[in-house]
């Protein structure tokens, strides 16, 4: 296959939808020689908060001088940057070469087990563990899991260290319509002797979480009790153990991102600590200040304000408007909305009517977008349009400033139209 060939059979895997378990991964992986338990991996869950934990964490090894390899999802403007090494994408050439070596398995395994075809997220770990582990080495893997933990693809390696961002209302079709539910799904991710830093605010989530610490024999390194984060300003203060850093002001706006980059942190000097990394901690905290992450809270254009911000769910929503509230008071917001089926509509579209002074919906091309009527009949704002060509309202946008949020496929869409202009 060559590269057209390669993103047109991955993407045609997306037929076979979800398919929780790791029966397939475990299978294809052992005949391909188990590249997973050749990597030195973090594996990061929780409902959102993943991807930026991941950059802080990246940032802050590479300004260590260690190369990182991630794997997060989804993508924003290429697909190859699901696959990056140091936060550059997988090379057009080596995420072809990686499906060559994987799609003759995958397929052997339809036909020599009753184990069905592969996923298209099956596929893609899959190329992950084979480039990290057999391909292109790094010092350190940080795996970004795709939904839940238990019988998520990526839960088929012994990470050196845990991270549980937070515990949320989503997918409850797959993981349980209760927070308890999904906590003992994402619960999974606990291995024996493997050190866990986690942020749950529900107290019987807390709980069980810690039940299956104490079975495993890990550490448990919850935020708020041995991780201490103090506010001041615009900036942040951070405690953990005997390290006490002062003054540290991220790029990315908003508490939910203090508080990811508090989680990095602790499981970067944790690491440090069990002797699995060197650290310099200045170096370690400039890092966590410099990074970035595409999609969150990001700033677009200046005049006027163009705001992308991928909130899928309903805790992403909550810190959005939050975020916004706290950075953006006074100003005039206009809301252009969008998302993909499944995700609680009416509580998005509610919280973010309550910031904007004109709301306005519009529908993109996904084969999981919701439906304009069916997004219109959740809007009740005085103020609301329905834009049909969002790319040339944008482009064209002259007001004070302009949200535009739902769903990380369509903000996706926007992001690389300016990146083309």
């Amino acid at each position: 296959m060559d590269y057209k060939e390669t993103l047109d059979w991955i993407h045609n895997r997306g037929k076979f939808g979800i398919k929780p378990g790791v029966k397939r991964m475990t299978w294809m992986l052992n005949e391909l020689g188990n590249p997973q338990d050749k990597i030195r991996g973090v594996h990061v869950v929780g409902t959102n908060g993943k991807g930026s934990t991941v950059a802080y964490m990246r940032s802050a090894l590479n300004y260590n001088d260690y190369t990182v390899g991630t794997f997060t999802s989804p993508y924003i403007v290429v697909f190859n940057e699901r696959i990056s090494v140091d936060g550059n994408p997988i090379s057009d050439e080596d995420l072809t070469h990686v499906a060559n070596i994987v799609r003759p398995v995958s397929e052997r395994m339809i036909e020599e087990t009753d184990l069905g075809q592969a996923t298209e997220f099956e596929i893609i770990t899959m190329m992950m563990f084979v480039y990290f582990g057999s391909i292109h080495p790094v010092d350190f893997v940080i795996v970004e899991a795709g939904l839940g933990a238990t019988h998520d693809s990526t839960n088929v390696f012994k990470p050196i260290m845990t991270v549980l961002t937070s515990i949320g209302l989503d997918h409850t079709d797959i993981l349980g319509d209760t927070l308890l539910e999904i906590t003992k799904d994402k619960s999974g991710v606990i291995k024996p002797g493997v050190p866990l830093v986690f942020n749950v605010e529900d107290e019987e989530s807390k709980n069980y979480i810690y039940q299956v610490l104490e079975a495993n024999n890990s550490k448990g390194i919850e935020l708020g009790r041995e991780i201490l984060l103090l506010r001041k300003d615009g900036e942040f203060a951070f405690q953990y153990g005997n390290y006490d850093f002062q003054d540290i002001k991220l790029k990315m706006l908003g508490l939910h991102q203090k508080k990811n980059a508090s989680l990095a942190m602790a499981a970067l000097v944790e690491m440090n600590e069990l002797g699995l990394v060197e650290l310099d901690m200045n170096k370690m905290v400039s890092g966590v200040e410099e990074a970035t992450w595409v999609g969150r809270i990001e700033v677009l254009s200046e005049n006027p304000t163009i705001i992308i911000d991928g909130a899928h769910n309903r805790e992403a929503v909550d810190v959005l408007v939050e975020t916004m509230e706290n950075n953006f008071k006074g100003r005039d917001i206009t809301v252009l909305f969008s998302c993909v089926s499944g995700k609680p509509i009416e509580n998005m579209v509610r919280k973010l009517e309550s910031i904007a002074n004109e709301f306005n919906i519009t529908e993109f091309d996904f084969y999981r977008a919701r439906k304009i009527e069916e997004i219109k009949s959740a809007v009740a704002h005085p103020n609301s349009h329905v834009v049909d060509d969002y790319i040339k309202y944008i482009d064209e946008f002259d007001g004070d400033v302009l949200l535009v949020t739902g769903s990380l496929y369509f903000i996706s869409n926007v992001k690389q139209h300016f990146n083309k202009k």
